[in-house]
């Protein structure tokens, strides 16, 4: 099994494939955000730290996520191989993470700006039990009511459709130099991340194999 990072924009589907597919191949799942809130969560001292900058409001810095990253991959379950999902987000990042784990293939799903901006802006989120709907996918029985507990259902700013415009064409402009990056060193397979989970999973497994 390689050791592969998954690239896409907010809403491409990429921590799903990736969550489906280390289950099956036996080899875990890493998002740097679950690897940071597990850290603290633990208390480990690269956790501490970390809380620190989050309890500040502080974006944790690059070092520290990159430690606390090599930590993980220290693990047994880690030496088969990995699905990183969302890092790195720059070339920088890049030449870091390849220092302590060369990357074999580079998974980016491809999908045009109004799929997103649909799928995005349906969702719809229960403040009580935080389930998750979609105004076309997956919409509640009762129109604006959750299915568990009856509450009213919010939108949260960002997943308005403005908002997801603008979340989309900041990722575009921060994340083309590391597509730039990857192909320059042969390691890029772009995906069409469109179509039903299966069909994507299965464009997944033709990239990595």
């Amino acid at each position: 099994m390689p050791r592969v990072v998954f690239l896409g924009p907010p809403g491409a589907g990429k921590g799903t494939q990736a969550a489906t597919l280390a289950r099956e191949l036996g080899v875990p799942h890493l998002s740097t955000g679950d690897l940071l809130r597990s850290a603290v969560a633990a208390r480990t001292p690269l956790g501490i730290e970390a809380d620190g900058y989050m309890r500040r409001g502080e974006l944790v810095p690059d070092d520290l996520v990159l430690r606390i990253l090599e930590e993980r991959l220290r693990q047994p379950d880690a030496r088969a191989g990995f699905l990183l999902d969302g890092y790195p987000r720059n070339p920088a990042q890049a030449e870091a993470l390849a220092r302590i784990a060369p990357i074999d293939r580079v998974v980016a799903f491809e999908v045009p700006t109004e799929v997103l901006v649909d799928r995005l802006s349906g969702r719809w989120i229960c403040p009580t039990c935080q389930s998750v709907y979609h105004a076309t996918s997956m919409p509640p029985k009762v129109p604006g009511r959750c299915d568990r507990d009856g509450t009213a259902l919010v939108q949260r700013p960002d997943d308005r459709p403005e908002a997801v415009r603008t979340r989309l064409a900041v990722y575009a402009e921060k994340t083309a130099p590391l597509i730039d990056h990857y192909r320059a060193r042969g390691l890029l397979r772009p995906i069409d991340a469109t179509g039903s989970p299966s069909d994507v999973a299965a464009r997944v497994r033709a990239a990595i194999a």
